[in-house]
């Protein structure tokens, strides 16, 4: 995780894929808040890729809705979703957490998400650690997220995904957070941050 004392943020590597332990999304029933997060008494993963072909539950407290998940399987292999996007990598439903923000669409699987993508959008010295671009999150922010000129408007939009994490009535969907079809490309690198 990152370091952060309000005006230096040090990257340490830490990928996307963390943060799909509680995934926010509007529920397909009531078009309220719900949660996705690994099947109830799975095993703690063993290596983090396990994290992407873990099976998962969708709930919904304010329906009751509840669905399954289970990774595809080629042969004896499971095939493990990207991550990325405006929707969850497992059942495809839009994010809870989305807005518009620089032109672009602002999103978050989460509030640890957010926390984190705050810590390093209000940092003004941003420092690398021993880390390979390939798998850092922040590494992989698409460049509006990184440029200073769009600090005040990140921090905006970020304190507004915060504030929606809170809520989670249907009448509190955000207007992005509709079936789009937009959807991470399978087995090609990740897509962190915009639309």
């Amino acid at each position: 995780m990152g370091g952060h004392d309000g005006s230096r943020h040090r990257d340490e590597g830490g990928w996307l894929g963390r943060f799909v332990d509680r995934v926010l999304v509007v529920c397909p029933r009531c078009a309220g808040r719900a949660l996705v997060t690994p099947a109830p008494d799975l095993p703690p993963a063993a290596y983090a890729g396990q994290l992407l072909v873990a099976e998962r539950r969708l709930s919904c407290a304010g329906c009751g809705a509840v669905a399954a998940w289970q990774p595809e399987r080629i042969g004896g292999a499971l095939i493990g979703v990207s991550l990325g996007g405006t929707e969850d990598p497992f059942f495809r439903h839009p994010l809870w957490l989305q807005t518009r923000c620089a032109g672009e669409v602002l999103w978050a699987y989460n509030q640890s998400h957010v926390v984190e993508l705050t810590a390093y959008v209000g940092a003004r010295l941003r420092e690398r650690g021993p880390v390979r671009p390939t798998t850092s999150m922040f590494a992989r922010l698409p460049v509006w997220m990184k440029r200073a000129g769009n600090r005040d408007e990140l921090l905006a939009g970020l304190a507004r995904l915060q504030a929606l994490a809170a809520r989670g009535s249907p009448g509190d969907r955000p207007d992005l957070a509709r079936p789009r079809g937009d959807r991470a490309r399978h087995r090609r690198g990740p897509h962190f941050g915009g639309a």
